[in-house]
């Protein structure tokens, strides 16, 4: 008896040392999962950018900060992409084949979110993240009155570009929804990767599942099929909940690399030839 209250004792004691050590896990994702998911590269203040001539460096002002941005301006542009990128790097990455957008007469506006390149401070939260978007958006959009309007999201900027889509009044709503390895939420992510923890510690479930139905134009997703961290589902889930989807898998492709695959170019172009067809 004598041993068996002490194998006991010490089962108790071990399972008040896993729930400490799964309560300091909750604990310290709770507080600082924007390093989980925030991968920023930062650029010094006097950094500049290697960029053609009609590539504009220009800043968007949000409460308490200021967004960093590169804007591709065409001299008569036959509307613009406002491109939401990933969740790692910079503009400095970020910012490349220019001559895709110019072939199309497509304008560029691309920004790095706080903390993210030239732009000071840091995301704190989902909210805040949503309202910079938005802000940047609207300061952009008169310029472009009367034009196409396609809104693209990479990776983590899906989840940003789909719920600003969808948030505007539906005559305001872009003319195409670019979605490149999107994921259904980013509280789907968590149940992929992070199944033990609760959906509760998550602070930026970022659901694109619930703001798509909403959005009455065209989306355009494109996926690889060798995609490890964000899974084809998503982009299937997805498309099954929009009104006018089409879903590209590129079979070869995988997560950082789909850009780099003709048939993920061509079927891009595409899509945004008919956007601008006169």
């Amino acid at each position: 008896m004598r041993r068996n209250g002490h194998v006991l004792r010490w089962l108790l004691a071990g399972l008040a040392a896993l729930a400490t050590l799964y309560g300091a896990i909750l604990v310290a994702v709770a507080l600082g999962q924007e390093r989980l998911i925030f991968r920023p590269v930062t650029l010094p203040a006097d950094h500049r950018f290697a960029v053609p001539a009609d590539v504009h460096e220009t800043w968007v002002e949000v409460p308490g900060g200021r967004l960093n941005a590169l804007h591709l301006r065409l001299p008569a542009p036959r509307g613009i992409v406002f491109y939401l990128h990933g969740n790692g790097g910079s503009l400095q990455q970020w910012w490349v084949n220019p001559d895709f957008w110019r072939t199309l007469g497509l304008d560029l506006f691309m920004l790095d979110y706080r903390g993210y390149g030239k732009s000071p401070g840091r995301i704190d939260s989902e909210a805040q993240l949503l309202a910079d978007v938005r802000i940047a958006w609207e300061q952009l959009a008169p310029a472009y009155a009367g034009r196409r309007v396609v809104f693209f999201g990479r990776s983590l900027g899906t989840g940003l570009a789909t719920q600003l889509a969808a948030a505007l009044p539906p005559e305001r709503q872009p003319d195409l929804l670019v979605l490149v390895s999107p994921y259904a939420s980013m509280l789907q992510l968590k149940h992929d990767h992070y199944p033990v923890l609760p959906d509760a510690v998550l602070r930026y479930p970022l659901r694109s599942d619930l703001a798509l139905p909403q959005l009455a134009r065209p989306v355009l997703l494109l996926h690889g099929g060798r995609d490890q961290l964000i899974a084809p589902s998503h982009s299937q889930r997805l498309a099954g909940l929009a009104r006018q989807a089409r879903l590209h898998i590129v079979p070869e492709a995988g997560h950082g690399d789909i850009h780099r695959f003709d048939a993920y170019l061509g079927t891009l172009r595409e899509a945004l030839q008919r956007v601008v067809r006169p």
